[in-house]
């Protein structure tokens, strides 16, 4: 066996797997409180990706380059996806709280596909190229050939993302909030919690933390279109099943072994196929354990 490039197809699967845990986090916060799967949150990821473009564009052309670019562009991304997120709550999702479980799921899919149409007229359905933004860091010489410098801020980024994430649920007033709002939504009212704010910033936690991620993968990929959303929201979503929905350690080791499963099926058999190991491999953890790896079987009350 080459050691090497199993090695190099690992580190590749953990760059990969590491953007789908920022967006699977996202689907399972908001499962976990109001048990609805935001199926347009693949299209905010996309929207990041498409203001950061936007704003890396306009800077380049007055004459800025490299990290600095990145970092503004990544900012902007974020307060305008932030922003999409809480419009969604308000218009799409809050109204249909109490209705049939049906109600606010179309409500998503359609939110999902006004999106990605909105975006696609305002700017082209073609593939745009998106800036190189990080350039080579000279320290990293060593393990060039396995990790880019894009990987490296990738994870860099994403490690410390997470580990924001986790002390803001745990250690913090809004956290110990959405916990509550988690545990029985009826009882967080009657202590003094404001439900609805909690679950807005879920919404917002969650399109934040897409929005870093659409620009992580345009940096990488180099290009971006209003499809991207698609099937990124479908990994993603995919992840946190994997992982157990609703379990935020669940959605991180989702998206990890998901993106090295991935990996490493295109790189052993195909990359024809990789669509084809990802959900196979979802199917074959549904079969052997279906609350995801993480996850616990809830006991229906009656």
């Amino acid at each position: 066996m080459d050691f090497e490039y199993l090695f190099e197809l690992l580190c590749g699967g953990v760059v990969k797997g590491s953007i789908y845990a920022l967006i699977a986090l996202g689907y399972t916060m908001v499962y976990g409180i109001i048990q609805l799967i935001n199926f347009a949150h693949g299209e905010v990821y996309m929207i990041g990706a498409f203001v950061a473009f936007i704003v890396a564009g306009i800077m380049t052309l007055t004459g800025y380059s490299g990290m600095s670019v990145l970092v503004l562009a990544a900012i902007v991304a974020v307060i305008y996806a932030a922003a999409y997120g809480y419009t969604l709550e308000k218009i799409a999702y809050r109204p249909l709280r109490k209705a049939p479980r049906l109600s606010p799921l179309i409500s998503a899919i359609g939110a999902s596909i006004f999106l990605m149409n909105y975006v696609q007229l305002a700017q082209t359905p073609d593939f745009l190229p998106f800036p190189e933004l990080v350039t080579d860091f000279e320290f990293l010489e060593p393990i060039s050939r396995y990790m880019s410098s894009v990987d490296v801020v990738i994870l860099a980024v994403t490690a410390v993302t997470m580990t924001a994430l986790t002390v803001l649920i745990k250690y913090t007033r809004i956290g110990k909030a959405m916990r509550a709002t988690q545990q029985d939504q009826v009882m967080a009212r009657l202590v003094g919690i404001n439900v609805d704010r909690v679950i807005s910033a879920t919404f917002i936690i969650g399109s934040v933390l897409a929005a870093i991620g659409g620009v992580l993968i345009a940096s990488r990929t180099g290009q971006i279109n209003s499809a991207i959303g698609f099937m990124a929201g479908l990994k993603a979503f995919t992840a946190a099943v994997l992982g157990g929905i609703g379990n935020v350690p669940g959605a991180v080791l989702g998206g990890l072994v998901l993106g090295i499963a991935e990996t490493l099926g295109a790189g052993y058999i195909s990359s024809a196929y990789e669509d084809v190991f990802a959900f196979g491999l979802l199917v074959l953890i549904l079969i052997l354990r279906p609350a995801g790896l993480l996850g616990k079987a809830v006991k229906q009350k009656v």
